[in-house]
Order: structure tokens, then sequence, then C-alpha cells
């Protein structure tokens, strides 16, 4: 019986600031970085998981996950995953850790990563992908990952069996497409960065549609002539009418009537949807802008900052978005994702997940994954960046414009020693954080 013995967190951090990846509207020079975690047992497996952020506080995560974490050390693995949806209340449930996060903020983040952790180490128990234990799973046993508490007024578990139950028809083939690693299409942004230049741009976008991409995501929101500009070449590359898709992004920056002025002025490029147009908590906002973009034919998507389950029924109930964006570790991992999946089921709004940082999308190709085989049984797109796989040891991959479907156990996420040791902030010895190139960031130099 594996338990669990301890626990170590990683504060690992990449230089993208100064190449501008991940560069927005709202962010204009990150730093890729994972809060880590990894689960010490009295066997030969550990458990690994992680949550994104960019940079400054990735720390203050760090800290949060080893007060989280401490709440399972001495566990068996049997007791936390034989009754799921007890577990995640337990971990969600310290009054005084739940005072400074109660669902949200830093507190939830960290749980993100613990939870993963778990999943992690259980898939690697189990000699299966994350994916593939819940694809195995019989409806009621999923139902049973899940803490229903404050959504049952949007989806009850009687309703979640039922959505899971009408799912198993056709979810043979739908596996067997995943085993053909045909199963989840990816979308690029790689290309979109806001601080990238328009040669890179184009080269990027030349690239992307020549290895089998039809969706295509541009940042926007810094001025408006040029985002015409830079949405002129992205068409004059991928056509109008070829079947591609082209969708944009504005991570926050603009109120709700900035957003809707904004958005008409960008309708000549029909774009399929505007990704956070304003503050990811405001429901109302989403909705107006939806309702305002919706004769242009432009749809309304946001989640990659959305906190918890409670902020999605309120998106989902009220016919807020067009399209429900969870985040792998953002949301309290895995058993918190799959309550979204069922309630945009529920609603038939797609899932088109966020993942675009360091780790996500080794994260979320398992969960477009379990909604396609397990809960919507719709195929839809999945965020695909071309940065930092190399630090996995089970990097996401792209062939034919399609997710290869990951095969090894555990959750995709664990991190070579390597890149540790070499991106650990603030380092040690000959560490990348230590020279003098890093010294200038601190000091403000690059950014």
């Amino acid at each position: 019986m594996v338990t669990i013995t301890g626990f170590e967190t990683k504060d690992v951090r990449f230089p993208t600031s100064l190449d501008k990846t991940g560069s927005d509207a709202m962010n204009a020079a990150g730093d890729y970085s994972a809060a880590y975690a990894i689960l010490h047992t009295d066997s030969e497996f550990k458990g690994h998981g992680m949550t994104f952020t960019i940079g400054r506080g990735n720390e203050i995560v760090c800290l949060a996950i080893a007060h989280l974490a401490d709440r399972i050390k001495g566990r068996t693995l049997q007791s936390l995953v034989e009754n799921w949806g007890a577990t995640w209340r337990h971990l969600v449930n310290d009054s005084q850790l739940r005072w400074i996060g109660p669902e949200k903020g830093v507190i939830h983040l960290a749980l993100g990563a613990v939870v993963n952790a778990i999943w992690d180490l259980w898939a690697k128990t189990l000699s299966k992908p994350v994916w593939r234990i819940v694809a195995d799973m019989k409806p009621q046993e999923i139902v049973n990952l899940i803490d229903f508490r404050y959504i049952t007024d949007a989806l009850t578990p009687e309703e979640a069996l039922e959505i899971l139950t009408k799912a198993e028809e056709g979810k043979a083939q739908r596996l067997e497409e995943a085993l053909q690693s045909r199963a989840v299409p990816a979308y690029t942004t790689s290309a979109g960065w806001l601080g990238y230049g328009r040669e890179k741009m184009k080269s990027l976008l030349k690239e992307t549609l020549g290895k089998g991409y039809k969706h295509f995501k541009i940042k926007v929101g810094g001025d408006v002539a040029q985002d015409k500009e830079r949405l002129s070449i992205a068409r004059e590359i991928i056509g109008f009418d070829q079947g591609n898709v082209l969708m944009v992004d504005a991570n926050q920056v603009w109120s709700v009537p900035e957003a809707i002025e904004y958005m008409k002025e960008l309708a000549e490029f029909k774009p399929w949807f505007i990704e956070e147009p304003t503050s990811p908590d405001d429901v109302l906002g989403h909705k107006a802008i939806k309702e305002a973009l919706k004769p242009y034919g432009i749809g309304v998507a946001t989640g990659e900052m959305c906190q918890n389950r409670v902020m999605f029924k309120q998106f989902l109930a009220a016919g807020a978005i067009d399209v429900c964006q969870i985040d792998a570790c953002r949301l309290g991992g895995v058993n918190e994702v799959i309550a979204v999946l069922l309630m945009a089921a529920k609603f038939n709004i797609p899932i088109v997940p966020h993942s675009g940082g360091v780790g996500l999308p080794e994260y979320t190709q398992h969960l477009s994954t379990i909604d396609y085989i397990c809960v919507s049984a719709k195929k839809s797109v999945l965020e695909f960046v071309d940065h930092l796989h190399e630090h996995f040891f089970h990097p996401s991959e792209i062939k034919d414009g399609y997710y290869v479907t990951p095969m090894s156990p555990g959750y995709s996420v664990e991190m070579k020693p390597e890149s540790m040791a070499k991106f650990s902030f603030p380092g040690e010895g000959d560490g990348w954080w230590k020279s003098q190139e890093a010294k200038s960031i601190l000091e403000g130099e690059r950014i």
C-alpha cells in the first residue's frame, strides 16, 4: 500500500520575458513559471504536479502548496482516491487557510498543483495516463470524483450521471479515435504574441499552417490600428475561405463598452471569438459583450482566470459565454475541471481549454480527451504553444493538426531534474537565474 511520506516544492522560472514569448496587452513580459509539487512515498513512485504563473509571486504559491500538501502527509494513496469527493473537500476545508482563499486565489492555485500531483501518482501506480483512468470509469464513478457543494442549483449529481450515461453511447468508437491520436484537434497561439515583430509573425503563421493547423489565435488590445495590421497579415496568410479559423484574445484589457466598440472595429476579420474581453470576474459584463457582438458573428470566450466551479456556474447559467475555457491548474485539479466539463455539457457550451503556458498543453491534452470520450462526446480544439516542452519527460506533441494522445503513465508534467536545477529561482551555483542576464531582468533592465 502506497503511503505519502513527504513532499517538496520547487520554484521554477523560465526567462520568456527576453523574447516576449507569452506577451499580450495585459502581460507585456512574463517569465513562464511553475510552482511545482512533488509527493514522496514509501514506494518507487512519486507524484508530480504544478501550477502555472508568469514570474513574481511564484514563491508564494510554493509556500501555499506546502501548507496543503501537509494535509495529506501520512495518508495512503488508496484512502485518498477511494472517495475523491471527500478528499477534495478535505483539502479545501482547512478553516484558517480558507480564510485567505476560499477556493480562489493563491490557495486554489496551490490546490490544483497538489490535487494534480495525487492524480499523477495514482496514474503511475496504475500504469495508465490520467485520461485513461477516467475513460475506464463507470458513470457513477466519475460522479463520485466531484464535490457538488455550491453547484447543485446548476448541476445535480443525478443530472451529471444522466450526461455521463448518455455519453456511453459511441464511447468505444471515441476511445479508438483517441488511441489513434484523432480525438483532440489543436489550435496555435505561437505566432500571435503581441510582442512579436511582423516578420516573425508571418514566418510562424506560415510554418504552423504548413503543419496542418486550421485554428489560429492572435493577441489584440494594444492599439486598434496595429491590431488591424496584424490581423490583415494573419488573414492574408490563412485566408478567409479556406476553412481556417481566426480567434483573438485581449487578456482582460478593456472595460465592457471599450470591448464592444473595439471588437466592432475588428469584425471585418471575422474572428470566431474574442477571449477575455474584460475582467475575468465580470459575468454581467461578458453577457453584455456577448449580446452586443452577436449580430457581428463574434462569440465570447473566457475561463483561464476563472478561479473555481462557482464562477463557471454563473457564466454558464447566465448565458454569458459562447466558449468555456477551463484551465488545468487554476481550477482545483482534475476533479473540479470535470465538474465544469459537466456543467458546460448541460448548457451545450463547447470546451476550449486555456493551454498557453509552460506545462499546460501537457496537462490539458488529458482533459480534452476526457471531455471527448466521457462527457460532451464532441470534438473541440485545444490550444498549443510550441515553447518549453523539452523540459518535460513526456512532452505534448502535435501530428497532422491533432494532439498525439499521451500514453505514458501519469499526468505528463514530470519535469526533468536538470531543468528544475538550471531554472530554479533564485537559483544556486551556476543556475541561469544567477547569471548576469538574469540579474538584468531582476533589476528591471529588460522589462
